[in-house]
């Protein structure tokens, strides 16, 4: 058995760095110190390589996404799929096996890795999935969700601040099956870690509330087996299992920074064939290793056919509970665009609050919405009030206590959304948005629906300043691909892009504010276009078209009929989605922004870059060039030209040319 589980390792390492060699590009180091590590999670893992979205599976992330050929040489010796031509096609276009993990990509990939420390602030996002689910369908002898996940990191991953963030909340919520594999080989990029990275991870860890077990020798699967097995007895903590490991084991850089993101070279890779007793041709395995890997998908092959008897069984003793089980991991839908009390508001309210009134009524046709605030819930009003807190101890809540932890909030969020059965949402003040730009991101990256909460969306923000007040967020998140972003401008508007949110099949961010904005006649389902004609001119081509997003919309609806007195004509055109709007048929888009009418302003009280494409070069744009101030919000609108008064003499400005 140690001879075959030695040959298995060998030749995920001779794998990974021929394909690397091959490449001409890649990270060798981690695969050939960490290949008994990758070696020892998959053997103690159940998972069908034949049905990789078996649901009850153990789910595995490389937080260290550079070190990819690890995963790749994992999934093909285990079985997953992938093909010898895949291996030797690593990073080439098109290939499988790209240069970090994707989704969607390669088989088996449960989440897209690279940026460091993500994959971990995923696995916590999975094991809180795991959790929360449990608690809602389990029944004695009937475990329907009942599994681990792991995840695999290194030096880098540490050092970044979302793992601490990650960490420290998995071991406030006592998360006892998230197993955190940690290749220490205190080499980065730069060299030894301890020019920048003194401090004792155990420890640290254990001051989080983790279980910390360390092995000394990466080498002895035995011991790191014996972790995994102390680590799964653990059910009240989750655990750390600190691996010691040289990086570039067995070549001639083995210990040696040159090895991290650098193929080893030809006389390298061929010193540490002969060093591992590697016989065999360029990416040639031994018969004996499929053998060996295919024994453990043959192990969760049979573990999947137990689980869909068991699940037979529950569905016949809990037909509802079964049938609600199935509904969620469809991420089935009630007709939410036909239920009446979600456009019905009883006051003028900020959209933050009409935000808040959305929610509510939807968290009972959506029992699976589960989410919350980086410590803002009372001013983000993202809390459901029908539902309890989901807690250490109390798991049945779906409010969802982030803690001041924005960058993991979103990436466990990602991992919520990809473990499956639930539609997480996360929320903040939307300036804060920079600090989890990367996981959001990685959202649109993956095209996953996770919804972003983010309050206080302009200079509306008011007394609080600058530091507080988005300017440039808007833009920035409306340029990144697959991202949708929505600034309602009333209840109804706000209503629609919910909606929109949990239909669609990418990310969204709600942009809210905190201020009031009154109900707006004319809004509703059209603003499911993400854009339409709110208040038409009384020509059939209008003077000038106003367009305009959230708080300025009023604004524009004011301005016209300032602009009527003078006997200009004016349309309003109300935007709030330009993704949806471009997303139109070229005639509906023409209908809203008739190309004969070139006289056009734009208003939005922030970043000017996203509107020259609908004002073009006779157009006008009203919006931030500068950051904010310190002051009551009416007063800053007026201070930067957000009035009636204003938006009707740049209108004026426009028809003249």
């Amino acid at each position: 058995m140690e001879d075959i589980r030695q040959l298995t390792i060998n030749a995920i390492r001779v794998l990974s760095a021929e394909a690397i060699e091959k490449a001409k590009s890649g990270h060798p180091g981690m695969p050939l110190g960490a290949a008994p590590i990758g070696y020892a999670a998959f053997t103690n893992m159940t998972f069908n390589p034949k049905d990789t979205a078996f649901d009850n599976r153990d789910r595995f992330v490389l937080s260290a996404g550079h070190a990819s050929m690890l995963d790749y040489s994992l999934y093909y010796l285990f079985g997953f799929g992938l093909t010898k031509e895949d291996i030797m096609n690593f990073r080439q276009l098109g290939a499988r096996t790209a240069g970090h993990p994707e989704y969607g990509v390669c088989p088996g990939v449960e989440t897209s890795t690279g940026p460091l420390g993500q994959g971990i602030a995923n696995a916590v996002g999975m094991a809180i999935a795991e959790n929360y689910l449990a608690e809602k369908f389990n029944r004695e002898g009937y475990p329907v969700v009942d599994h681990y996940t792991y995840a695999l990191c290194g030096d880098g991953c540490m050092q970044e601040g979302i793992e601490n963030e990650a960490a420290s909340l998995a071991g406030a919520l006592k998360l006892g099956k998230l197993i955190v594999l940690y290749d220490d080989n205190d080499i980065t990029i730069e060299g030894s870690t301890d020019i920048t990275f003194t401090e004792d991870v155990g420890k640290r860890h254990e001051a989080l509330g983790w279980q910390v077990i360390k092995v000394k020798d990466a080498n002895d699967v035995a011991a790191i087996n014996r972790a995994i097995k102390k680590a799964k007895a653990e059910t009240e903590k989750p655990s750390l299992i600190i691996v010691k490991s040289t990086i570039g084991y067995g070549s001639p850089l083995a210990g040696k920074a040159s090895c991290h993101g650098s193929p080893l070279g030809a006389d390298n890779l061929a010193a540490l064939k002969k060093t591992l007793g590697w016989a065999c041709e360029p990416f040639e395995v031994p018969e004996e290793v499929f053998k060996h890997c295919k024994k453990f998908g043959a192990k969760g092959k049979r573990a999947e056919k137990a689980w869909k008897e068991m699940f037979k069984e529950y569905s016949e003793k809990y037909p509802e509970l079964a049938k609600e089980y199935v509904s969620w991991k469809k991420r089935e839908l009630p007709d939410l665009e036909n239920i009446e009390e979600l456009w019905q508001f009883e006051k003028d309210d900020a959209s933050r609050g009409y935000g808040s009134t959305v929610l509510n009524k939807l968290a009972k046709y959506v029992p699976n919405l589960i989410g919350g605030s980086a410590d803002l819930a009372p001013a983000n009003k993202s809390n459901i009030k029908s539902r309890g807190n989901y807690e250490a101890d109390v798991k049945d809540g779906s409010n969802m206590h982030f803690g001041i932890r924005e960058h993991a909030m979103a990436a466990i969020c990602n991992g919520m959304y990809l473990h499956g059965g639930l539609i997480p949402y996360c929320a903040t003040f939307a300036v804060f948005s920079d600090y989890m730009k990367n996981a959001m991101r990685m959202s649109a990256l993956m095209e996953i629906p996770v919804i972003y909460i983010l309050t206080h969306d302009s200079i509306g923000v008011g007394e609080d300043g600058p530091t507080h007040q988005p300017i440039e967020q808007l833009t920035g998140l409306r340029a990144t691909p697959h991202m949708r972003v929505y600034r309602p401008a009333d209840g109804r508007e706000t209503a629609a892009a919910w909606i929109a949110a949990l239909k669609g099949k990418d990310p969204a961010c709600l942009f809210l504010s905190r201020q009031t904005l009154p109900m707006l006649e004319g809004t509703g389902k059209n603003a499911f276009k993400g854009g339409y004609i709110l208040c038409d001119s009384d020509k059939k081509v209008p003077d000038v078209i106003l367009i305009a997003t959230g708080s300025e919309v009023n604004l524009a609806v004011s301005a016209k009929a300032l602009l009527k007195e003078e006997g200009i004509d004016a349309r309003v055109v109300s935007m709030p989605c330009t993704e949806d709007f471009d997303a139109q048929p070229e005639k509906y888009k023409e209908s809203v922004l008739p190309s004969a009418v070139r006289a056009r302003v734009a208003i939005e009280a922030g970043s000017l870059l996203c509107w020259y494409k609908y004002v073009g070069l006779d157009g006008k744009i009203l919006g931030m060039d500068s950051f904010g101030a310190s002051a009551p919000a009416g007063q800053l609108f007026k201070k930067f030209g957000f009035t009636p008064e204003n938006v009707a003499e740049a209108a004026k400005e426009v028809c003249k040319k």
